[in-house]
């Protein structure tokens, strides 16, 4: 890939994945998105550390509980502000569709839809609840930085590594990623990731920190993996919402395993 390649990729993510305002690609095609799903795991490291900012300066002061819990609610919304709902959104239509119980095709159809569902708001709460108590359990200064920062990378691995499932529509953002990254691509992402972990956890806590966080790591990439795997059984493959879905759910999963 030469450099003006992985410059278009970069942009094409930080376009497709953010609200941060760059200049796009002119022409998004399958070739140029499904190379912007490998910047997708350096966009949270860029998220992830400006929502830890926002965490540090919210619980800075006198530690206490509810400041810690101001701290977390605040990352997060960032985190939402600065994709601009966009993973959220999936989410809920995830919740939608798949709790609806129906054929592939009718399930499709109420992800479609413009509104969301009593199962959509209660998937959206319930992970929302548990990403912002989670992170708030953590104790502050660098292991909350370092936790927030694992799971919003770990998240988009495992939506990249999603990518080798099949579209199930023709349309939309799932369909120009979906089954078009290399095997390869995927398991050196993977492997970026928990050799990452390895320092990182050293760093901020010496080994029980670092065996932590490899496990938390790949419990996240495991529940990405297994609703891609449900998403590919009752929906036929992959869409949008689903890697939506899939980040934040692995997002939730990974700050959830840190604390218990």
């Amino acid at each position: 890939m030469t450099g003006a390649s992985r410059t278009s990729a970069w942009r094409a993510a930080l376009s497709l994945f953010t609200v941060i305002p760059v200049r796009a690609p002119a022409e998004l095609d399958a070739d140029v998105t499904a190379r912007a799903m490998f910047w997708l795991p350096a966009v949270g490291l860029l998220l992830g550390l400006v929502a830890a900012a926002g965490l540090a300066i919210a619980a800075a002061g006198r530690p206490s509980g509810p400041r810690q819990l101001l701290g977390a609610a605040v990352a997060v919304a960032l985190l939402a502000a600065l994709t601009g709902g966009l993973h959220l959104d999936g989410l809920a239509d995830t919740g939608d569709g798949l709790g609806s119980r129906r054929p592939a095709a009718d399930a499709l159809a109420i992800m479609r839809r413009p509104d969301i569902g009593p199962l959509g708001v209660v998937t959206l709460v319930l992970v929302l609840l548990i990403q912002v108590t989670a992170l708030a359990a953590v104790p502050r200064g660098w292991p909350a930085v370092a936790a927030l920062v694992l799971a919003a990378v770990t998240g988009r691995v495992a939506a990249v590594l999603a990518t080798g499932a099949p579209a199930a529509r023709p349309g939309g953002l799932g369909a120009l990623v979906a089954g078009r990254t290399g095997q390869a691509g995927r398991v050196a992402t993977g492997l970026v990731l928990l050799t990452a972990v390895v320092p990182a956890g050293l760093a901020v806590g010496g080994r029980p920190a670092m065996l932590r966080g490899l496990a938390a790591a790949l419990t996240g990439l495991l529940a990405g993996g297994l609703l891609a795997r449900t998403a590919r059984r009752r929906l036929g493959g992959m869409t949008g919402d689903v890697f939506g879905a899939i980040i934040e759910l692995s997002t939730a999963v990974v700050l959830l395993a840190l604390v218990i």
